[in-house]
């Protein structure tokens, strides 16, 4: 059988190259092989006809067969839709659509039969389907037995006659097409201990499923060989990368740190923080290059943790960076570390785009001749012309901010590879963690600081703003400030939500006493800044904002965060802008905003927020909720993996086999060089032959 991903999907029958030209455009899909690896999304079980006369309003999806009778069109403007009653014989239905009104006219005739699939629902003494799915009958495809596959398509596949029963169609047409097995892509070792079924079974019962029983089995096992390469790949090159690349050594802990520790220390460190610089003080004193991950809430102290790990570079005549992802982040980084440093004599610069040439240039030349231990700054820090005298340590904060090939730079400003802590806020959950994170260890901080209150969160109803606004006023009056967030820049059409301008008048109008600030994404940086400055100097008592704020403002006095339209955000962002408030020793509120039409899936959302402060209990509840595309950072976080069936927030536990499996191949033939694991190496190569090893990196 010749290589099926080197034929053009043009030559497959029923695709020629028009329909070609749409699926490498829409979909990516250029070979045969594309194509057989494009799967499902649901599965519908179409073996049975109903007849009208069997339906109630009470019934599932289900599957009629019959001929338009006529369409009518009701109502004006937004409300108008196109009403068709639909018959077989033993009855009439109504069917209904609110948009593509001219496209469904064109497309379905009267007197024409069709098949029609859709969700019957009562309506008064009639019954409808709302936006049915209907189909020229198709004997190949409607009298097949059993679960009937459903492929994702676009809007402009759809107009172009490319729905999902025309690519189950193409598909049939490939699947005849393929004479013999398919070449097994998982070595036997692998399919025996994994105990998954072949490959050619698994791919005909993922397009063609036989039983329910078969089409679970075929998805186990693209799902566990997905992960399984995606796994081997990470551990491969993290144990490469262990093996061949020596760190700096940092043999002793000095003066620096010492003074510092028995000093500076603003309170006593918690048992988590004194875990994490333990781990930390091991990987820099092994010989071999730290690639740590510090994980831990908004305010349980890893910019202490990060600041004592620096101080161990400098005692061992080192240099130590801090990039962050703003300029007022950096800032304030700078501010509070130059402050708590002071008393023991570090050297600390700032550098951010704004630093004027006169002072760049004197901080370059510092970092040339070691003059300068601690440089804090933003983006400018990789710049070519930053170049170091010894630089020993790399911490990046809110690392998803950054992309990985600007990490790789910094990397660059060394004959050797200075040690990596990157630190984050955004809580990752360990199936995460172990797949976009593979290649690092992972630290947590799980406790707060002594004498920081945890958040109280509240979930208010739109009606209840007067008793808001009065508790507002009497915390500003207490001497605190007020956040309030809003999803959206500017009103949209399509959207009823509460936007910013408005908000921001409205907020002006009902606290004429008090100054209010307002920051949003769409404005220029120092437009931003100028603003985000006169809330956290204190000038501003309010602040009416985006989800810019989320990562960057340190306002300990800010005491309350109120979120409009609380159901239009994810749980881990209405985390991260509860972690705005908290900072400093006052009692603190999150109040969650919702009109009373809430969804099922919102108010849970909702009540996790309100019963935990729990950061990790969130982020695993975040990726149940909304898969991982969805989790911030992750397509930024430097593995540019494509799942096309395997679900990380699900697939936990055979993301943990196909794990432990790799690991033991690995355990045997860390370089993949024995003859049994040729189709390893074979794959390997295949799956990731376009993508750059940035496991190597950071």
């Amino acid at each position: 059988m010749s290589d099926l991903s080197t034929r053009d999907i043009k030559f497959l029958p029923g695709v020629g190259p028009k329909k070609a030209e749409l699926l490498n455009k829409e979909l990516k899909i250029f070979s045969f092989e594309d194509l057989l690896y494009y799967f499902p999304y649901k599965y519908i079980d179409r073996s049975r006809t109903y007849k009208i006369k069997e339906i109630d309003g009470n019934m599932p999806y289900i599957q009629l067969r019959g001929e338009i009778l006529n369409f009518e069109t009701q109502g004006e403007g937004k409300g108008r839709r196109l009403i068709a009653r639909f018959s077989d014989g033993t009855g009439i239905i109504e069917l209904v659509w609110f948009k593509g009104i001219k496209f469904i006219i064109e497309k379905y005739k009267p007197g024409v039969e069709y098949t029609l699939f859709g969700k019957p629902t009562r309506f008064g003494s009639k019954l409808n389907i709302a936006h049915p799915e209907i189909d020229p009958i198709d004997d190949i495809i409607d009298k097949a037995p059993g679960l009937q596959a459903y492929y994702s398509t676009t809007e402009k596949m759809k107009s172009h006659f490319l729905n999902s029963k025309a690519i189950q169609k193409i598909m049939y047409n490939l699947w005849k097409s393929i004479n013999g097995p398919l070449p097994e892509t998982l070595p036997a070792q692998v399919i025996a201990r994994s105990q998954v079924i072949y490959l050619t079974e698994a791919i005909q019962n993922i397009h063609f499923p036989q039983s329910p029983d078969l089409l679970r089995r075929a998805q186990f096992r693209l799902k566990f060989e997905e992960l399984f390469y995606l796994q081997l790949n990470i551990l491969r090159f993290t144990r490469q990368r262990q093996k061949k690349l020596g760190g700096f050594r940092f043999d002793h802990i000095g003066d620096y740190f010492n003074n510092f520790y028995h000093q500076c220390l603003p309170f006593e460190l918690t048992n988590a923080q004194k875990r994490v610089l333990r781990e930390i003080r091991a990987d820099v004193g092994s010989g071999k290059q730290m690639n740590r991950l510090l994980q831990g809430d908004v305010g349980s102290g890893k910019t202490l943790v990060a600041l004592m790990s620096m101080l161990m570079a400098v005692d061992n005549g080192f240099q130590a960076c801090l990039m962050a992802p703003t300029e007022i982040l950096a800032s304030q980084h700078y501010e509070s570390i130059s402050e708590l440093v002071a008393p023991i004599g570090i050297h600390v610069e700032l550098l951010t785009g704004s630093t004027r040439k006169r002072e760049r240039e004197r901080i370059h030349e510092g970092l040339l001749t070691g003059d300068v231990n601690l440089i804090i700054g933003t983006h400018a820090l990789i710049e070519d012309t930053v170049l170091f005298s010894n630089l020993g340590l790399v911490v990046i904060d809110e690392q998803h901010r950054f992309g990985v090939e600007q990490r790789a730079r910094l990397w660059k400003k060394n004959n050797r590879p200075p040690h990596i802590l990157v630190m984050t806020a955004t809580p990752i959950p360990r199936t995460l963690a172990m797949t976009v994170y593979g290649d690092l260890d992972v630290s947590v901080i799980d406790e707060l600081p002594p004498g920081r209150k945890p958040i109280q969160t509240i979930h208010q109803y739109d009606n209840k703003r007067g008793a808001l606004y009065a508790s507002i006023r009497k915390q500003i009056k207490m001497g605190r400030q007020i956040y309030i967030v809003y999803p959206l820049i500017q009103e949209s059409e399509r959207s009823d939500l509460k936007n910013l301008e408005d908000g921001f008048k409205h907020i002006q109008e009902v606290f004429p006493e008090f100054k209010v600030c307002m920051v949003h994404g769409k404005m220029k940086p120092a437009e931003k800044d100028a603003e985000m400055q006169k809330f956290v100097s204190g000038e501003a008592h309010i602040m009416v904002a985006t989800t810019v704020i989320e990562v960057g403002v340190n306002v300990p006095n800010a005491s309350v965060m109120i979120i409009e339209n609380a159901e239009r955000f994810g749980l881990s962002q209405l985390h991260q802008l509860r972690g705005r408030v908290g900072r400093g020793a006052d009692q603190s509120y999150c109040i969650l905003m919702t009109s009373h039409k809430l969804s099922q899936e919102t108010r849970k959302r909702l009540e996790i927020m309100v019963r935990t402060n729990d950061g990790f209990e969130i982020s695993e509840a975040d990726l149940q909720l909304r898969g991982p595309g969805d989790m911030e950072g992750t397509q930024q976080s430097g593995i540019a993996f494509d799942l096309k069936i395997a679900n990380i927030a699900k697939d936990g536990q055979i993301l943990q086999l196909a794990r432990d499996i790799a690991n033991e191949i690995l355990d045997k033939d860390p370089e993949l060089s024995l003859t049994e694991n040729y189709v390893l190496n074979r794959q390997l190569q295949k799956i990731f032959k376009k993508k750059i090893n940035w496991s190597l990196i950071s």
